[in-house]
């Protein structure tokens, strides 16, 4: 509800050549939408960019909201540098939302890119048990971000009208072009992926199977380990009248385990959702030795710990040779170092648990450190007296510092007031040319600042003085960006009185 973004959306229409007589279909602008908003194949919105080098362009996390992107599109008719899922999502939410289709933003913890849609992830494990990346091809993104615009479906059987999965981030071709949705989350939830559009894939992206398979020296596939529980595990959007999350897990997925969810399952097989029965007689798991393990909580810049805990719930006496391996990653799963590996041999008593710590110290991951602090943990552990394998995968990130936002003054509509931001650096090196950006839509047009240096442990202060143009809740919104440190934020919630 900017100046000149109802220009800018209408303009996209015209872009992705949507004949008029099919503007007041929601349906149609989502499909076509949801191309327009990425830049590959027909030169959209955002180009996407997933390898930390964001040269000639902003980082994706440095933006604070979508009015700029969608304000240089429309005044450059080129794509705007760059975006990943998040971007993409925020931009595709301000555009529905601007044409009157209601629509809210998703975030899928572990979320399967499954590059054949056959809802099993493969990872292969080496003679060691540790994961073999050469031979390790599908990935689990740590989370990613999508679109539900809210419809009727009449062309779909009466039931799949509402919630519609609209996705604008590039991941697969649909139809001939990259794009994704809409798709009824009634159907995906199921299991009816018969019904357009890319149902299977989103299925696949929720209900995804973690094998963990070895290979053989004469070319057999053994199978060590399955974990059905680790994709899809929590979906959340925003909710409403505040800031917190709510969890939409169920509207996606019956719970594991249950009848239903079998049944959805079969249905989606059925349907043609590929499923690769594991024809593998020799898979027994290991049921009475249970593994899990913890990260602990820690700021960027420090030494933290991960604890791995065994339960043996049999009469034997066991022994598990552990292998730990800690990788820095980008968000979408992919591997860029393995900064640290570690094994031991734990011995398990009967009817009993046990834990073990691993230390983390900072100076191991720091040099190597990505966009989001994010690392995976990769724990796999043979039992020596049966040959069994546990294996466990999680993600986590470190906890980034934030911004703080200060307001002064009074805050009446066309009365000056002054908002600050503080930031303390927390690294102990010094962060060369960062980027501060402040936005408050109604408060504040986007204002940026460049400082050339903020040395180890130094603060800074901003100050900006501004004119409130609208009343009623309004929200500050800050970002800071540099090479060595960024996903750096800060909000803060303001009420502007009327004059």
């Amino acid at each position: 509800f900017e100046e000149n973004i109802l220009d800018a959306c209408l303009f996209l229409m015209d872009k992705a050549e949507l004949e008029l007589s099919g503007r007041g279909n929601p349906i149609k602008i989502c499909r076509v939408a949801s191309a327009v908003i990425n830049s590959r194949d027909d030169n959209g919105v955002i180009a996407g960019s997933w390898d930390n080098t964001y040269t000639y362009g902003v980082a994706p996390s440095a933006w604070t909201g979508s009015v700029d992107i969608l304000l240089e599109y429309y005044s450059s008719k080129q794509p705007v540098r760059y975006g990943q899922c998040w971007v993409f999502a925020g931009v595709f939410n301000t555009f529905l939302r601007c044409l009157g289709i209601p629509a809210r933003l998703v975030t899928t913890y572990a979320s399967a890119h499954d590059n054949n849609a056959n809802l099993q992830l493969d990872f292969f494990l080496d003679d060691e048990g540790k994961v073999d990346t050469k031979l390790t091809k599908d990935s689990v993104w740590n989370y990613h971000c999508w679109n539900e615009a809210w419809m009727t479906r009449p062309d779909l059987p009466v039931g799949f009208g509402g919630w519609q999965v609209v996705d604008g981030t590039p991941q697969e071709t649909s139809d001939g072009m990259y794009r994704c949705g809409p798709a009824s989350v009634q159907a995906i939830k199921h299991g009816h992926v018969c019904f357009q559009f890319d149902a299977p894939f989103v299925y696949a992206e929720v209900n995804g199977d973690i094998v963990y398979l070895r290979k053989e020296k004469n070319g057999t596939q053994v199978i060590e380990n399955i974990d059905t529980s680790h994709v899809g595990q929590l979906i959340v959007t925003k909710e409403v009248g505040g800031d917190g999350m709510m969890d939409i897990t169920e509207d996606y997925k019956f719970r594991e385990g249950s009848e239903e969810e079998r049944l959805a399952l079969e249905t989606a097989v059925m349907y043609g959702v590929k499923k690769q029965t594991i024809q593998d007689a020799t898979y027994q798991p290991q049921k009475d030795v249970e593994m899990d393990f913890q990260v602990q909580n820690a700021v960027l810049g420090s030494d933290f710990q991960v604890t791995i805990t065994f339960r043996n719930r049999s009469h034997n006496y066991y022994t598990a040779t552990t292998f730990l391996s800690g990788n820095i990653v980008f968000y979408t799963g992919v591997t860029k170092t393995e900064f640290k590996k570690h094994s031991f041999s734990a011995k398990l008593e009967p009817s009993s648990s046990s834990a073990f710590d691993v230390a983390i110290k900072s100076s191991e991951y720091l040099s190597d450190l990505l966009d989001q602090a994010s690392f995976h943990f990769f724990v796999t552990a043979r039992i020596t007296e049966t040959g069994k394998i546990l294996a466990l995968q999680k993600a986590t990130a470190l906890t980034i510092p934030s911004l703080r936002i200060k307001t002064q003054g009074e805050m009446v509509v066309g009365k000056q007031m002054s908002v600050t931001v503080e930031f303390t650096n927390p690294l102990t090196q010094t962060l060369e040319n960062v980027t501060l950006r402040l936005e408050g839509p109604g408060v504040l047009r986007t204002t940026k600042k460049q400082f050339r240096q903020i040395p180890a442990n130094s603060t800074l202060i901003w100050e900006v003085k501004c004119m409130p143009k609208q009343p009623g809740l309004r929200k500050l919104i800050a970002s800071l960006n540099c090479d060595a440190l960024r996903h750096v934020y800060g909000e803060l919630n303001v009420q502007i009185q009327k004059p």
